[in-house]
This record gives C-alpha cells, sequence and structure tokens, in this order.
C-alpha cells in the first residue's frame, strides 16, 4: 500500500496524473477491521454495556474483492465509527452476518459479501483507485467521500425514493468491505467530492450523521424544516445532534437543545445555541425507577420549560432518536399539528407514547433512515461550502478502533470519533487552505471534548 500512499501525497502538489492512478498496482490484500463469524456468540450471557468491542474487532489482512460493475476501489485515507459499528461489534440486536447472507442469495455480485467475516465501517474519505464497467462519473485519482447507502435500483420502488429501494443496505453494516480498511469498495452512486479545505479524517467524519440529520430534519422526506421552527434537539452536542443543532441554526430555525451536563451545554452554545435543557439540572424522571409506567406530571414539567425558553411557544419538530426513554415526552410537547421525526432507539426500541396527544392534536409522526443519494449531495454541498462544519473531537488509528468503538459505545465522546487508516498522521489532505482558515474555530469546535 506504501506506493499508493506515497501517489497520494504526490498528487497534493500535481506530481500524480488521473493515468498514473489507474496505472497503480493493486493490492492483493489489505488491512481492515473486521468481526468473525465465528465469533458471534463470544458475549452471549453478558450485558449489553459490559460487552467489549476491543475483544470483537480485528484489524486483519483480507483478500482485495472482484470489482463488479458500477463499482469503485477506493484508497481510504481516513474513517470513522458510528453506531453501527457498536452494534456490528457486540453483535446486537442481531448478528450482521445474516445481512451478509441475504445479500449473499440474491445476485452473483452479493454473493462476494456472504464471508466468514465482516469489514466494517460506513464513513471514508480518500481517493479512487479504480472504477467498474459502466462507471463515468469518477475517475482514478478523483478525491472523495462516500455516503453509505447501497441501492440496486432494480425494482420501481425506489426510482422516486431510493431509501424505498427493496435492496436498500447501510454500507459497511449490511454489506461488506467497509470503510475501516485501507481500501474500500463501493458503488460508484455512493461517492462525493471531498470537501477539500478539510482534513482527511475531518472528511470523513460526518457523513453517516450528517446525512441522517439532513433527511430526517430538512428534507420533504423528514421534518421539512422551516425558518422559524422550534426544533427540540435530544443530544444536541452528540454524532447526530450536533448536525441537527447546526441545521437548525443555519437553516433559521430555533434548536432546544437537551443535553445531560453543562460541559455539553457549553458546547451548544459555542456553537450559536440560545436555548439549552441540561438533564442533569432539570432531572426529568419521564419513567418509574422500574421502567415499566411513565409520569404525565414530568412531561408537563418539560413542556413547561421549553415554553420558558421560546416564549411561551410549543414544539414544531422533535429530533428524536433516543427512543423509549423520551419518546412519550416528545409526543406531549410537540405542538397542535406538529412533527416527530425518529431515526433511531439507543435507549430502547419499544416506545411508549399516550396516542390522545397525538390523534387529538393532529401530530405527525415521520420515520427516517438515513438519506437518499440527493438528500446525501446536498448534506455534503453544505460542508463543502462551509455551512455546515464536522463535529470531530478525537482521532485513532486504525490499530486502536476496538477501543474507539468502546469509547463510542460507553458515550465518553463528544461528536464524532475518527479513525486513520492510510493517513500516516493527522492534518493531511487540505488543499484549501485559505477557505480552511475561515472556518477554523467552528471546525475545531469539538477537537478535544
Amino acid at each position: 500500500m506504501q506506493h499508493i500512499l506515497d501517489a497520494i501525497q504526490a498528487a497534493e502538489s500535481g506530481d500524480t496524473s488521473p493515468e498514473d492512478f489507474a496505472n497503480l498496482e493493486l493490492p492483493e490484500s489489505y488491512r481492515a477491521v473486521t468481526v468473525h463469524k465465528d465469533e458471534v456468540d463470544m458475549f452471549e450471557g453478558v450485558a449489553s454495556r459490559d460487552k467489549d468491542p476491543r475483544k470483537s474487532l480485528h484489524v486483519d489482512d483480507v483478500a482485495l474483492p472482484e470489482l463488479g460493475p458500477g463499482e469503485a476501489f477506493v484508497a481510504v485515507m481516513a474513517s470513522a465509527i458510528n453506531y453501527n459499528t457498536v452494534w456490528t461489534s457486540i453483535f446486537e440486536p442481531v448478528s450482521t452476518f445474516g445481512f451478509l447472507e441475504r445479500y449473499g442469495r440474491e445476485s452473483e455480485l452479493g454473493a462476494r459479501h456472504n464471508l466468514d467475516y465482516h469489514i466494517v465501517g460506513s464513513d471514508l474519505s480518500g481517493v479512487v483507485l479504480a472504477v467498474g464497467a459502466g462507471v463515468t462519473k469518477w475517475k482514478p485519482g478523483d478525491r472523495v467521500v462516500a455516503h453509505c447507502l447501497s441501492v440496486e435500483l432494480e425494482a420501481p420502488d425506489g426510482h422516486n425514493d431510493t431509501m424505498m429501494d427493496p435492496s436498500q443496505r447501510i454500507w459497511g453494516f449490511e454489506t461488506n468491505f467497509g470503510g475501516l480498511a485501507d481500501v474500500a469498495m463501493v458503488k460508484a452512486n455512493q461517492l462525493m467530492p471531498k470537501p477539500e479545505h478539510l482534513t482527511w479524517e475531518e472528511a470523513a467524519s460526518p457523513g453517516l450523521v450528517n446525512c441522517t440529520a439532513y433527511r430526517q430534519l430538512v428534507s420533504a422526506n423528514g421534518g421539512n424544516m422551516k425558518q422559524g421552527d422550534n426544533v427540540l434537539i435530544w443530544g444536541a452536542s452528540g454524532g447526530l445532534g450536533g448536525f441537527a443543532t447546526q441545521y437548525a441554526l443555519n437553516g433559521g430555525a430555533n434548536p432546544i437543545c437537551v443535553v445531560s451536563n453543562e460541559e455539553k451545554a457549553q458546547i451548544v452554545r459555542n456553537m450559536g445555541a440560545e436555548h439549552v435543557i441540561n438533564r442533569s439540572e432539570l432531572a426529568p424522571k419521564f419513567w418509574n425507577e422500574e421502567g415499566t409506567k411513565q409520569n404525565p406530571k414530568e412531561w408537563q414539567r418539560f413542556g413547561k420549560a421549553i415554553r420558558e425558553l421560546t416564549g411561551g411557544e410549543d414544539i414544531d419538530i422533535v429530533f428524536e432518536h433516543p427512543g423509549r426513554e423520551t419518546f412519550g415526552a416528545s409526543v406531549y410537547v410537540t405542538r397542535k399539528g406538529g412533527t416527530i421525526t425518529t431515526c433511531a432507539s439507543t435507549s430502547g426500541y419499544m416506545h411508549e407514547y399516550d396516542n390522545r396527544y397525538l390523534w387529538m392534536n393532529l401530530k405527525k409522526i415521520i420515520s427516517s433512515h438515513f438519506a437518499n443519494y440527493r438528500e446525501s449531495w446536498e448534506a455534503n454541498r453544505l460542508i463543502a461550502q462551509g455551512k455546515i462544519h464536522p463535529t470531530l473531537s478525537r482521532t485513532y488509528k486504525l490499530e486502536d478502533t476496538g477501543q474507539a468503538a468502546l469509547d463510542v459505545h460507553h458515550n465518553k465522546h463528544q461528536g464524532k470519533v475518527g479513525v486513520l487508516c492510510l493517513s500516516p498522521e493527522e492534518g493531511l489532505g487540505v488543499t484549501k487552505p485559505e477557505m480552511r482558515a475561515q472556518h477554523l474555530d467552528k471546525i475545531n469546535l469539538f477537537r478535544g471534548i
């Protein structure tokens, strides 16, 4: 891989042409972070929190797969950790090998993914090494990032919104050959231009969460946010919430940011948010100690705290992702005719709410899952324009991916956690230093936290 890294670094000074990249010898094998099929039961009987990704995530030397039509090999300079990597590493809620087996039954090309190891990771920044038959938009040498929507688009269902394709999958989670590796295999329609004022690790980090937040909050497929909307954002300083907060501010809405401590409250204030609810101070108890019954009086107290910030107005859009712990409160505090958008359930999948507050007040619950190519492209375009910024707080080496995943698993991080793959150190890959200088404070807002 050293000759590939040398070519990438030389290209920044104009010493490597697209033809040079096209003529690079591809490796027969490469480093990749994997989970192993024969270890799916290794945490049996262990509580979720005590499952340790350092034991299940391996850095292996793996064979380069066959490149198919419409696909691309990318030399991965950097990647990032998402919750789906944590879920994969602890084999919850199910083993991802079931996804790979189903993909393997779908087609001859799908069969390449059905292996006894799973290369994980759903973010990347890097350089195109090779493209398969039929790819015309991208060529070797292109500097790219990738979104994680993998679709086949052979059925009619996905041609209005590609997220509706019956073969829709999340790359690196429901497919193999993900981004936590020196080389990744993606579909060419996952590729987008790298924001060139960012380093490799900064450019890799927004991907999954940025696109998810865009669809969930901004897109007509999600919250369809408009100027002046009051937007309740749970976990507003986190991986998803950090982007939702930026989109609310950038779009003229009023974010009401819910965080768990004063350090996180200061983070969102530094982002520009004025309305902050610190849960450690308000201490809402939405559930009894047994977790079996909710307390509507606590929903009311929470709603009162919101109206004290908004001048008496209720919430137009709730950016929901905690799930079971917060969903009843989210439904309650939303205004009549308002919207609750949900993309995850990190505190539990079995949501409970009082339906009277939903149906009698004409509120809407909208499910949102990642984003289509157009939404992802728009979200990345805003990054490239310097209107939305990465939330990278810390970066690890590829061999330390297990520790990075453990930190995310135990919520010891802020924003996003990056991983260096081929990039030998942080700070490389910037080709627009003047633009970077204009946004450096925002780019570094989460650094070291």
